[in-house]
């Protein structure tokens, strides 16, 4: 079960994700969770809320930027090593059958795709799939809000109720919120996995961290056995 918030009466496990559409290591982690939630006997029980995360805060919307370019200007990486740092992640992500063209992945401003997805409510997980799917395989540019409103409409949103809820201030306040109890909790790396604001994991961890993680969260206590090397994203930059 998938929900964008969670409820006082409702699942009693609830596992908040902050994650950042530019991150590919939150579309693996995502992925993986996603399996071990898949296999899981108490799934039932289980809420996910996805929260907003942004590694990259400052760049510009509409920018139009090809990742690569932008990164060896903005981070000051090398081609070769940008692209060496493509590769493994491409690599990785085709063993858990993703597909990522980083040829054609666009930089972008992602706080409206944030927005998009407190917007989408129940459906926020099959938004947050459509983001990733579009930015990484698809070459499309998810800082533009016809391709949004496009996105939103290829899960069954309302294409005219999101582009007007896109074109004010909807669910800012909701994003910004994300933003601050990230520091709070001190989320430095995404993905991120909370389990009842008790437990967490970080990074793009094995399914079975993930299955440990349900486990723990339904039981309320205990610890986890995570490999705090798992891969993330930080600061705009990704671990390989």
């Amino acid at each position: 079960m998938s929900n964008n918030e969670p409820t006082a009466a409702g699942a009693p496990a609830v596992v908040e994700i902050w994650s950042d559409i530019a991150c590919p290591w939150c579309y693996i982690g995502k992925r993986r969770f996603a399996r071990a939630l898949e296999q899981f006997e108490g799934r039932d029980r289980v809420q996910v809320v996805w929260r907003s995360f942004q590694l990259a805060p400052d760049t510009p919307a509409g920018l139009g930027r090809n990742e690569l370019e932008a990164l060896v200007e903005h981070k000051g990486m090398a081609p070769d090593q940008v692209r060496a740092m493509f590769a493994h992640v491409s690599s990785t992500a085709a063993a858990d059958g993703l597909d990522m063209d980083f040829d054609t992945v666009i930089a972008a401003n992602t706080f409206d795709a944030h927005r998009l997805v407190h917007l989408a409510g129940d459906r926020a997980d099959e938004v947050v799939d459509a983001l990733f799917r579009a930015h990484f395989t698809q070459g499309r540019i998810i800082d533009d809000r016809d391709e949004l409103v496009a996105v939103a409409a290829e899960v069954g949103l309302d294409a005219g109720e999101i582009r007007a809820a896109l074109d004010g201030d909807a669910a800012a306040e909701q994003v910004h919120a994300d933003l601050a109890q990230a520091r709070a909790l001190g989320v430095t790396g995404v993905p991120f996995f909370v389990a009842n604001r008790a437990l967490a994991v970080s990074g793009a961890q094995p399914v079975g961290v993930f299955t440990q993680l349900l486990d723990r969260a339904l039981a309320t206590a205990g610890t986890i056995t995570a490999d705090e090397a798992a891969p993330s994203c930080e600061d705009g930059s990704c671990a390989v």
